[in-house]
């Protein structure tokens, strides 16, 4: 056991994984740069979109969370071949969406029709995502178990990369067809299927003790099972739902009735996996940490998936996408650097996280009042150091401190993120957006807001509904070579809109700051942050030197 991994083929195997989750990094960026063509195209609000957006995450949920929990079973090489499938199933499932011939005005119904081919395709990808790191995030824990937060970083880091690649595709290739575009990512699929192909896999440290599925889910317990069962619920309600009434058109699926369905399928799920532990209640600090990346996910990917949006609506559409990859690049070039900040500012994993956040905060402030591209360079800086760290530390901090749970724990804890990210992250700032782009429009000149205001309302969660600006519109406004005065209200109140949505985006950061600094006070009472290793085989009476 060294610090270059337990096994001959350890590096391959990394580098396998990094290409994996470099497809799934090329897909958001490329789909976060076809927001503004997809509202022209097809004429959807901004939920909608953040709704298609959303199901790029969701779907992650079930591919990682399931892929966890049978990944020692059936092995990762079968799980690798069912993520390939799934990545080109949902590459033919996306393209089938369309738009009438240009010049011809798109019908509700079409409107509707291309909303159920994007978010299916959409969810099937994020399924094989959510596959790919089921396998990725537990083998990378277990071929280096000596420096895991490095090597997790560095997995990791093929996210901005992705980011980089995805968006530069689409700035470099404007007149590309969309579906080109983001056919890209197909790439590297078909290189990371090969590189996976033959391979010799390690077993998890749980697995090699010979602990049982059950007893992987003791430290889950009855309290970590509530996160996910919450999460299942929500999103039957809120990602389901929307997508059955718009492929049947029936009232139903977004109503009452529904969401008592929602609320009862999350409770039998919760039921599920408490019995699955054994009725064990699960640790508190377990606890705590998924609901920390529930927040992680939220603000990370749902940020990223509309922050070149919002950046090219306060500056312009080229440098919302320089900034994006910017931001990108600078998060890829520090996630190479983890371990050399973990020993030279002699900060541990959760004080890391910590200082994370409070960066976070500051950036999403900071940008929010850019009005210079210098000047959102600088403050990008601030929120890129701030999102840097958070997913894959995560995943090494319960590594360390939960080794009996295998792959269950990290992949639970990623699909909790992911499933955050996709049903209050980016549909959160959708409807955060129309929100307040209307308020701001409404507040301008009451007329002109009457005029622009779209004709499909939003809501989202408990909050009241509203009616953003109607996105052929305010396209038309943005493409307009002589802007009239009523077009330069609109543009002003969509970008003052965007600006409030910043704000309240950092919010979440601020709650998780605070999480993070109970963690250090936690740790320093019991004798500061170390990892734990389990001491004992036998599944009918394991122990680990973690009992929180």
């Amino acid at each position: 056991m060294n610090d270059k991994g337990i096994a001959p083929n350890a590096q391959r195997l990394l580098w396998a994984g990094f290409l994996a989750i470099f497809a799934a990094g090329i897909g958001l960026a490329i789909r976060g740069g076809l927001f503004a063509e997809w509202l022209r195209t097809f004429n959807f609000t901004a939920l909608q979109v953040g709704l298609i957006n959303g199901a790029g995450f969701t779907g992650f949920c079930f591919g990682i969370i399931i892929g966890g929990i049978i990944v020692d079973k059936v092995g990762y090489g079968k799980l690798v071949v069912t993520a390939f499938l799934f990545h080109i199933l949902s590459a033919f499932v996306t393209f089938g969406a369309s738009a009438p011939p240009e010049g011809t005005a798109i019908t509700a119904a079409q409107t509707q029709s291309a909303f159920v081919f994007l978010w299916v395709g959409t969810f099937l990808f994020a399924v094989a995502n959510g596959t790919l790191e089921a396998v990725a995030n537990p083998l990378v824990a277990t071929l280096f178990p000596n420096n895991r937060m490095h090597y997790l970083n560095i997995l990791h880091a093929s996210w901005p990369a992705g980011l980089v690649f995805g968006a530069l595709i689409a700035a470099s290739f404007p007149a590309l067809s969309w579906k080109v575009k983001l056919g890209v990512f197909l790439i590297p699929t078909i290189i990371y299927g090969v590189m996976f192909m033959g391979q010799h896999f390690p077993k998890s440290e749980a697995s090699q003790k010979g602990l049982s599925l059950g007893e992987m889910f003791k430290d889950v317990g009855i309290i970590g099972s509530l996160v996910i069962g919450f999460f299942i619920g929500f999103f039957v309600k809120d990602g389901l739902g929307p997508l059955l009434q718009g492929f049947t058109g029936n009232d139903f699926f977004v109503g009452t009735t529904w969401k008592y369905i929602s609320i009862g399928v999350g409770l039998v799920v919760w039921l599920a996996f408490s019995g699955l532990s054994g009725w064990s209640m699960g640790a508190g600090l377990l606890f705590m940490l998924f609901i920390a990346h529930a927040l992680v996910g939220a603000v990370e990917l749902g940020t990223d998936s509309w922050i070149q949006n919002i950046t090219g609506n306060i500056l312009t559409p080229q440098q919302g996408q320089m900034l994006f990859i910017f931001t990108s690049a600078l998060m890829l070039a520090l996630r190479f650097c983890g371990h050399w900040i973990e020993k030279n500012l002699k900060l541990s994993p959760v004080g890391l996280l910590f200082v994370c956040a409070l960066c976070a905060v500051a950036g999403l402030n900071m940008v929010s009042a850019i009005s210079t591209f210098g000047g959102a360079m600088a403050a990008l800086v601030i929120y890129g150091i701030g999102k840097t760290f958070f997913w894959p530390t995560m995943l090494a901090v319960t590594s360390d401190r939960f080794p009996r749970t295998g792959a269950v724990a990290i992949s639970i804890m990623g699909g909790i993120g992911m499933m955050s990210a996709g049903l209050v992250g980016s549909p959160g700032l959708g409807y955060a957006k129309d929100r307040f782009a209307g308020a701001e429009l409404e507040k301008a000149n009451a007329a002109i807001y009457a005029e622009y205001k779209s004709e499909r309302p939003s809501q989202w969660l408990v909050f009241k509904e509203v009616r953003g600006i109607d996105s052929a519109k305010l396209g038309a406004a943005q493409t307009a070579t002589n802007k009239t005065p009523d077009q330069q209200i609109v543009l002003k109140a969509n970008m003052d809109g965007d600006r409030r949505t910043l704000k309240a985006d950092s919010v979440i950061p601020m709650i998780m700051a605070a999480i993070y600094l109970g963690m250090i006070f936690y740790f320093k009472s019991r004798g500061g942050y170390k990892p734990v290793h389990i001491v004992e085989t036998p599944a009918t009476e394991r122990k680990a030197e973690a009992a929180v």
